[in-house]
């Protein structure tokens, strides 16, 4: 496949800047942002050895993806147990979520920087057989140089913003020529599959991975301690949450609730190094300073534990949909658990869930912080009401686990014989 100039032109710009790489990686890893033991994996040099035999190889960037692709693992494993699995993510957060959720036969690495030597350290390392990007993981060295070597290339539960579509259509030829290195195209939504097709893709069925799954996972003797701390009081779940967004949750709650008898705010950070400050913010209590939360407001800052807080939630106010420009967060994980689930205005990367969520009068959408306190108001005075709102949520999340089978089905002939 021969690149076009721009394309050319972008291997040759990272060719003379990936000598700067491990400086700009330990810089990051002094922010908290790459796991510092792990810098050479991040310029293609793994840390275990490819193990022999067929190998196909999953990506997704951060936690929302890398968490999508554990169901379609799980069926990997359940119906081709043969095939060696790698998972790359690429960033710090995924990686430690995915040191807890990952079969140990399961390889993870984290994705190489797009520069020519690292990519090609990586495919020369592990030689996938196949391989399968989620949602929006355009790279075009890893992705060309993949394609060049072999490697059947699907992307799927695809997601491309309209911001994104028209940075790639000012190159039209080097936007086909990567998005035809992909043999299956699968996307997340009607609008993503007309842009990658204008761009000069085939896109195949819609599927968005983040439908379907399991329940988030739980210590059930951990539960049950958080459960008696609680004691009486009803718990509103703050969700995936971003900065600005504790404060109005905050105020609408205490608005809601003022007798701090009756429930207790939980509070569980997008980033969970963000604990320390918030606790101190919002004058609350925090799992990660060993504390229980017995009224008030209650920060969530361990990783891995969010199917805990989901279980122990009456309610819960997903995160993402009132911070301008984050566009929500997976409405999907408490779904699963059976939980009426309240969020912002501005949920646009989750708009195909919350839709089918709304239609079932399984979600409401709170324009701001006083109609948030009235929707959890009155989710508080009517229980039953908040009962029927959960179980709409759960047998809509049931029915997405078609979505996989077919998604299987489409990958299979990518699949190494």
């Amino acid at each position: 496949m021969t690149p076009t100039l721009p394309l050319a032109l972008y291997g040759a710009a990272t060719r003379l800047l990936e000598p700067l790489a491990p400086g700009v990686l330990r810089g990051r890893a002094r922010r908290g942002k790459e796991d510092a033991a792990r810098l050479g994996e991040r310029l293609g040099r793994p840390t275990v050895p490819r193990p022999d035999g067929p190998l196909v190889w999953l990506h997704g960037v951060s936690v929302g993806e890398t968490t999508s692709l554990l169901p379609l693992i799980a069926a990997l494993r359940a119906r081709r147990p043969e095939l060696a699995l790698l998972v790359t993510s690429g960033t710090a957060t995924a990686a430690a979520l995915l040191a807890r959720r990952l079969p140990a036969e399961v390889i993870h690495q984290f994705a190489p920087v797009d520069a020519p030597g690292a990519v090609r350290r990586f495919l020369g390392h592990w030689r996938p057989d196949a391989g399968v990007l989620v949602e929006s993981e355009l790279w075009p060295n890893l992705i060309l140089g993949a394609r060049a070597r072999g490697v059947r290339l699907a992307l799927v539960s695809a997601r491309m913003t309209e911001a994104s579509a028209r940075r790639w259509a000012q190159w039209p030829a080097s936007a086909r020529t990567v998005v035809r290195a992909f043999d299956l195209v699968l996307p997340q939504d009607e609008a993503t599959g007309a842009r990658l097709s204008a761009l000069g893709a085939s896109p195949g069925p819609r599927l968005n991975l983040k439908l379907v799954g399991d329940p988030l996972p739980a210590d059930a003797a951990e539960l049950e301690r958080l459960r008696k701390a609680v004691g009486g009081h009803r718990v509103v779940l703050a969700a995936s949450t971003h900065p600005g967004e504790e404060d109005l949750i905050a105020r609408a709650f205490h608005q809601a609730a003022p007798d701090l008898g009756e429930a207790l705010l939980v509070v569980a950070p997008r980033h969970p190094e963000r604990g320390p400050a918030l606790a101190e913010q919002l004058a609350a209590t925090r799992r990660g300073a060993g504390e229980l939360p017995t009224g008030g407001v209650h920060v969530a800052d361990t990783l891995g534990e969010l199917g805990l807080f989901f279980r122990l939630a009456d309610i819960v106010v997903m995160g993402g949909g009132f911070a301008p420009g984050v566009g929500g967060h997976n409405p999907l994980e408490p779904a699963r658990i059976g939980r009426p689930i309240l969020t912002g205005p501005h949920v646009f990367n989750a708009a195909e869930a919350y839709a089918g969520l709304f239609a079932e009068g399984a979600a409401i959408a709170a324009a701001d912080a006083d109609a948030l306190a009235r929707h959890l108001r009155g989710l508080l005075d009517h229980p039953r009401i908040a009962r029927r709102m959960g179980e709409a949520a759960f047998a809509y999340a049931d029915r997405q686990g078609a979505a996989l089978d077919e998604a299987y089905r489409l990958l299979q002939p990518l699949l190494p014989a």
